[in-house]
C-alpha cells in the first residue's frame, strides 16, 4: 500500500476522531483513538515507538518517541496545542530522516476544524512549501 494511500485513511480517520472528541484534550487520548480507528481499517499502528540515532556509528538511545507509526511507512505526530510551531514541524522531519520514512503528518486536534490541524511532510523535501492535508 503506498503512503498516499496510508495518509488519506489517516485523516478519514482523524476527522472521525476529531468530530467524536471535542477540541483541547490530551494529546495520549486523541493517540488511543487514532490508533483504535486504524487498527480497525486494518493498519498495524505502533505506538510511541522509540527512536534511536546513530552517531558516529554508534547508536544511542536518546529518547525520540514516535506518536504513531502505521503500517511501518507513516509517521504520525499528534499535538493539542494552541499553534504549531516551526519546531513541531522539525521535530516530526527529524523524526522522518531517522526513520527513513518518506512520509509524516503533524496533527494538531487543539484546532476547531481538524483539516486546519494537519501539515503533512515529506522526506527530502524539506525546502519545499509546507501544506495542509
Amino acid at each position: 500500500m503506498h503512503e498516499n494511500d496510508i495518509s488519506f485513511n489517516i485523516r478519514k480517520a482523524a476527522f472521525k476522531v476529531h468530530t467524536a472528541l471535542c477540541p483541547s484534550l490530551l494529546e495520549s487520548v486523541y493517540e488511543v483513538a487514532l490508533a483504535y480507528e486504524l487498527r480497525l481499517l486494518g493498519y498495524e499502528v505502533k505506538t510511541q515507538v522509540p527512536l534511536p540515532m546513530v552517531y558516529e556509528g554508534q547508536r544511542m538511545d536518546v529518547g525520540f518517541r514516535l506518536d504513531l507509526l502505521v503500517h511501518n511507512r507513516v509517521i504520525v505526530e499528534i499535538k493539542s496545542v494552541d499553534a504549531l510551531l516551526d519546531v513541531h514541524h522539525k521535530q516530526l522531519l527529524t523524526y522522518l530522516k531517522l526513520s527513513d520514512c518518506k512520509l509524516g503528518l503533524l496533527m494538531n486536534f487543539s484546532v476547531v476544524h481538524v483539516k486546519e490541524g494537519i501539515v503533512r511532510i515529506v522526506n527530502g523535501l524539506q525546502d519545499s512549501p509546507r501544506t495542509s492535508a
